[in-house]
């Protein structure tokens, strides 16, 4: 990896900085949540933070993969680099579907960091990770969040105020025929609800997309059948778990130990 003449003002200008040269790096995002972004010749391959859910937890939670099969693949050692073909070669998972799991998931985190500003950041050599074949310029990363952002609130404060939000039924909640008219996601999202739970808590329980959930919860929302609380305190844990089992290790060391800062 080529070594940074000068500190890049901000992750996104290190990631296109680093797709100019082509470089292999995994950047290290230190903050709440911070979050580890794994770069191969210029291309963002993968990425992990606490606050939204990776590969392993879209796919067991959704039962794509069984508990089971995962937990005996993990068992025979395979390293991260060569999971994603052991699922593949094991029938378990389709290369398509795995491709279209981590692109997902990319997005899902990239938005997620967005939402919050990181305390510092630095490009390390690259670690291993779970490589599902998803390849994407930073440039299309950056568009696609701002997207994400716009399309939840006209101002990022709002849109990262709603991601902390504690949600809870509202009175209209109780009517059965207005719940029989959901569709079923929106059902199960309702219930998740339950006045304890953040977006991102909800998002790991039904294992599905911070950004997908808060789209549903906003719909909730504008038909009155959910009520904000308060906010949840800085460094209050949610109630649900920060990595998914069988994390490696390298994707909670940001928010376990703090990076050097970047001076902006």
């Amino acid at each position: 990896m080529t070594q940074e003449t000068a500190p890049a003002r901000n992750v996104p200008a290190l990631l296109t900085a680093l797709h100019t040269r082509k470089d292999s790096a995994t950047v290290l995002v230190a903050g709440n949540p911070g979050g580890v972004i794994h770069v191969r010749d210029g291309l963002v391959v993968a990425m992990e933070t606490p606050a939204a859910p990776g590969v392993e937890v879209l796919l067991l939670k959704s039962r794509r993969i069984a508990e089971e099969d995962w937990a005996a693949l993990r068992a025979t050692g395979t390293d991260p680099a060569h999971l994603a073909s052991e699922l593949v070669a094991r029938g378990l998972l389709g290369a398509a579907e795995l491709e279209i799991t981590g692109q997902a998931a990319l997005f899902d985190a990239a938005f997620a960091l967005a939402l919050t500003r990181p305390e510092g950041w630095e490009a390390a050599e690259p670690r291993p990770h779970l490589d599902t074949g998803t390849a994407v310029p930073p440039a299309r990363m950056v568009s696609e969040t701002s997207r994400r952002i716009r399309l939840l609130a006209n101002e990022r404060g709002a849109t990262a105020r709603f991601a902390r939000d504690r949600l809870a039924p509202a009175p209209a909640a109780g009517d059965p025929a207005r719940i029989a008219r959901l569709s079923p996601r929106h059902r199960a999202v309702l219930t998740a609800a339950d006045g304890r739970r953040t977006p991102r808590d909800i998002a790991f329980t039904l294992g599905r997309g911070l950004f997908a959930v808060m789209l549903d919860l906003r719909d909730l929302l504008a038909l009155g059948l959910l009520q904000p609380l308060a906010a949840t305190a800085a460094g209050r844990p949610s109630t649900a778990p920060r990595t998914p089992p069988h994390a490696p290790a390298a994707a909670a060391r940001p928010s376990a130990a703090p990076l050097p800062r970047r001076k902006r």
